[in-house]
């Protein structure tokens, strides 16, 4: 959905497995589950900023499926790299043309993009970058996508949370592929 009105929203939409993690212990995360009925595409139409942490960037934010991958893969990856691109990292690097580095003053960042004209925000991640949004509160919506796997162990989705974070339920969906989708609201945003 679109927000070109009000304020920008942050929203984290993230894949993560029925017992918590993000990745398996290697970083692996070929448990994940591309079903077309979860409207993956319709969620991009519906941003035009992805907001990364460096170690995410480096993996995913420049990523280029292989020749011999379907046209879907293809189709959702230019989508993907036509988005505005922010990296946050404590390494110091220069931005480029590709993204934009951000090395401090979070918040404040995060709130001049949330004010600019355009739509939602997507969060996309890792873990430390997740967890500095929920605890300073930058986060407005949750979109998560629970597959049904137990990796037992990998990277946890919430880690060194400072406080609770009250949130109402907006949508629960199942999908044929055992996919559950919960998406709640922050209250406190």
């Amino acid at each position: 959905m679109s927000n070109t009105v009000d304020r920008r929203r942050v929203i984290l939409d993230l894949a993560v497995t029925l017992d918590g993690f993000i990745e398996g212990k290697n970083g692996e995360v070929d448990w994940c589950i591309m079903d077309p009925d979860m409207g993956f595409m319709d969620f991009l139409d519906g941003i035009d900023t992805i907001l990364y942490g460096r170690t995410s960037y480096e993996m995913w934010g420049q990523y280029s499926p292989k020749p011999e991958d379907s046209d879907a893969d293809h189709e959702l990856w230019n989508q993907v790299h036509s988005k505005a691109k922010y990296v946050f990292s404590r390494t110091p690097r220069t931005s480029d043309h590709r993204a934009t580095w951000i090395h401090d003053h979070i918040a404040e960042e995060v709130e001049r993009l949330r004010n600019q004209p355009g739509q939602d925000i997507w969060l996309y991640g890792g873990a430390s970058l997740i967890t500095t949004f929920v605890n300073l509160g930058l986060v407005n919506e949750f979109r998560l996508s629970v597959h049904p796997v137990i990796l037992g162990e990998g990277k946890p989705m919430f880690i060194d949370i400072g406080q609770r974070v009250n949130l109402t339920t907006v949508q629960t969906r199942t999908f044929a592929s055992g996919v559950v989708q919960l998406i709640y609201h922050c209250n406190s945003n």
